[in-house]
């Protein structure tokens, strides 16, 4: 347990038995009556986004929710397969659980998978992943002074906007929480 003055942006709570993450938090003090806290939080199981008020002094609960190192390993028919990189273990993830982000999974990837209550409830990727472009039409020569891109299909099965100059082969750095081309990598 936790109270109102430990509330800061990053903490997992727990509020009925389901954890959340603080988004945003805010303290108010109005000029009557008593202070509280007004917070912006984030179900980690679904996704939705919340506001909730507390009294000052309230009491929080903390949520008990754990951050794993693992690498993704392979797809296998409606889950994701993640080996823990320290024991070997495997944990399987509901292809829900992991959402957008799995257009960005190649094996080997190193992420960051949440357990609450020990099952899996979500997938973090890293900033950016570096990836092969295995298919891309190729840039009309002279047409690069508009700063124009063409689509581009990569090793997982994801198409990012890429500049002209990107060939097939090439590898590429790719922001994932925006999924925006952002340079080249010579590999």
């Amino acid at each position: 347990m936790s109270t109102t003055t430990d509330i800061r942006k990053g903490l997992r709570i727990q509020i009925d038995g389901v954890p959340y993450h603080v988004v945003d938090h805010q303290f108010v003090k109005p000029g009557k009556g008593q202070a509280f806290t007004r917070c912006r939080v984030r179900n980690l199981v679904n996704g939705n986004v919340i506001e909730r008020t507390w009294k000052s002094g309230e009491s929080v609960e903390l949520a008990d929710v754990e951050e794993r190192k693992m690498t993704y390993s392979w797809e296998e028919s409606d889950t994701f397969v993640f080996m823990e990189i320290a024991t070997g273990d495997q944990i399987h993830v509901e292809k829900d659980k992991v959402g957008d982000a799995a257009r960005f999974l190649g094996e080997g990837l190193e992420v960051e998978v949440t357990l609450f209550n020990g099952s899996a409830i979500g997938v973090d990727l890293p900033a950016n992943v570096i990836m092969q472009v295995v298919e891309s039409e190729p840039g009309i020569k002279g047409d690069t002074a508009s700063g124009a891109t063409k689509p581009a299909k990569l090793v997982t099965g994801a198409t990012v906007n890429v500049p002209l100059f990107i060939k097939e082969g090439e590898w590429i750095k790719v922001d994932t929480s925006t999924g925006q081309y952002l340079e080249r990598v010579n590999k």
